[in-house]
């Protein structure tokens, strides 16, 4: 790591120009994390209005993260070939162009067009926003920075239902991507004016490494999208066998490549291992509640959407409660107390979910809820910052992009895994149920005192998985780190980093930062105004 990122004496580990970078990529990236959400609550008066059935108007937020996750892992390479900085602008860009055409869309087929651009643009901003906050921060301040990287991450599937139901109501379903447009006109003026230029070298793009990876990410969630209505058996299980044989043979190639889209070597340094091994444990199991928490609601309860995005608001609280803890114990103790204490309280939240009935008091579903988010607060983001700060600056791009695509990943998974649970738990309680959530509806309404207890029961029996998973990624997280290392402090494996050599002269200045007049200057500054004092060049 290089010492001119880290706080001189009695300097805030958090300065303003940190913060206002912080703004900047979190304002773009909460966008792409809402829509993910926020389509949900419209999808039945989308239905409606083009006349179409459930099956095809699914494809409308299953369509988005299919593109999401499939342009993950060219952020690195397209970080390095053509900057962070105008990557993250065109990405933003195309972003909003998506938005537009979705507002606008006359027919399901243009939407879900639409959808697709929406998810291409979105699916490179997070990672490559975290990639510019990573090297502005350093080291230690890592633990604060990804606290506030995280608030989109954790509190955009609170807020989305809430939006979306309040929009819907409210107005018509195409202000769900209207709403996109000024916020992120004012993101992109102030990432012009406030984002770090970064400096380019040539990259060439892994083509091999891009098909099987994105092939094969895309072919096994397409599979995992339908195997609810298909079973285990015919196309979702040839498609989820297809996908996974794509990305083992990734993973062949990338151990042999030598410049793979995606690192996978990175696996092998014990703190990133370790942290991605939490991440993609956790996204399966805690991001998975995401959709077991708004069916519940609505089908058992009969709240309406807006009235469920309120009731998912003790989520949000106790995430944003946390994590600025979270990211401050990190930086003083390391990652591993605090992720292992932050899935103690998810696992407490979850447990109490696995005894809900159709009459479970409103105050315990807050209680439990909130110790949900309190520990998707306390762990994401510590094990992100865990990752990033066991590796090399020159290696955050790579970095980025694979804790991206696997937090991606974790959550599709999570969510395909605990409706395929849900649906046959149901099924196996109700014989009239054949998986779709308009006929659980209709039985409900037609049979409440059998109906409503037997979905209650499908509910708890399915919360007891997520539990199951909750409890299992106990094991990655006491392999993260300890204590975290002080400055000047060296880590094995960085001593190259720490003491320049005659080579060190030439070393490509760090993206975001030119080295003023002089070739002994030492002294950088950005377009935010960081200012600090490096090594000599």
């Amino acid at each position: 790591m290089d010492a001119h990122n880290e706080p001189a004496a009695g300097q805030p580990l958090l300065t303003r120009e940190i913060l206002t970078l912080a703004a900047v990529v979190v304002l773009g990236a909460i966008m792409t994390i809402l829509d993910a959400t926020i389509v949900n609550v419209a999808l039945p008066t989308l239905g409606r209005d083009f006349r179409t059935s459930i099956s095809t108007i699914q494809w409308v937020p299953t369509i988005y993260l299919l593109a999401f996750a499939s342009v993950i892992p060219a952020s690195g390479w397209a970080a390095d070939r053509f900057g962070a900085r105008r990557v993250w602008l065109w990405s933003l860009a195309i972003f909003l162009a998506g938005s537009l055409g979705c507002g606008l869309s006359g027919s399901v087929a243009e939407l879900i067009g639409f959808r697709v651009l929406q998810g291409a643009g979105g699916g490179m901003i997070m990672p490559v926003g975290q990639a510019i906050l990573a090297r502005a921060a350093g080291p230690q301040r890592m633990g604060r920075v990804m606290s506030i990287v995280g608030v989109p991450l954790l509190l955009g599937p609170i807020a989305g239902p809430v939006i979306g139901g309040a929009l819907v109501s409210g107005s018509n379903w195409r202000w769900i991507f209207f709403v996109n447009l000024p916020v992120g006109a004012a993101a992109l003026a102030l990432a012009l004016w406030l984002l770090p230029d970064t400096t380019r070298r040539s990259a060439k793009l892994d083509v091999p490494g891009l098909v099987l990876l994105s092939g094969g990410i895309a072919v096994f969630l397409y599979g995992l999208a339908k195997i609810g209505a298909g079973g285990l058996s015919g196309a979702p299980v040839i498609a989820m066998t297809a996908g996974l044989a794509l990305v083992a043979g990734f993973c062949w190639y990338a151990l042999h490549a030598r410049q793979p889209l995606l690192d996978i070597r990175l696996l092998r340094r014990r703190g990133f291992g370790a942290a991605a091994a939490a991440n993609l444990m956790l996204g399966i199991a805690l991001f998975g509640v995401a959709l077991l928490l708004p069916l519940y609601l609505e089908l058992v309860r009969g709240r309406t959407p807006l009235q469920t995005g309120l009731l998912l608001i003790p989520q949000g609280l106790g995430a944003a409660l946390a994590m600025p803890a979270a990211g401050a114990l990190t930086d003083k103790i390391g990652a591993r107390p605090v992720v292992t204490g932050g899935i103690v309280l998810a696992l407490a939240g979850t447990a109490g979910y696995t005894q809900i009935t159709a009459g479970t008091g409103y105050w315990y579903l807050a209680a439990a809820l909130l110790l949900i988010g309190a520990g998707l607060g306390a762990t994401i983001t510590p094990s992100m910052a865990a990752a990033f700060a066991a590796i090399e600056r020159q290696a955050i791009p790579a970095a980025t992009a694979a804790i991206g695509t696997i937090q991606r990943i974790a959550g599709s998974l999570g969510t395909a895994l605990l409706a395929v649970t849900l649906t046959r738990a149901i099924g196996a309680r109700l014989p009239g149920f054949h998986g779709s959530i308009t006929g659980a509806a209709a039985l409900a309404a037609a049979h409440p005192a059998r109906t409503l207890p037997a979905l209650a029961s499908a509910f708890g029996a399915t919360f007891w998985v997520a539990l199951a998973l909750t409890a299992a990624s106990i094991v990655p997280a006491l392999a993260l780190p300890g204590r975290a290392s002080k400055p000047g402090q060296q880590r094995p494996g960085q001593q190259a980093q720490e003491q320049p050599g005659p080579q060190e002269r030439q070393r490509p200045v760090a993206p975001g930062q030119e080295r003023e007049a002089g070739p002994t200057s030492g002294r950088m500054t950005s377009r935010a105004g960081v200012r600090a004092v490096g090594r000599p060049g």
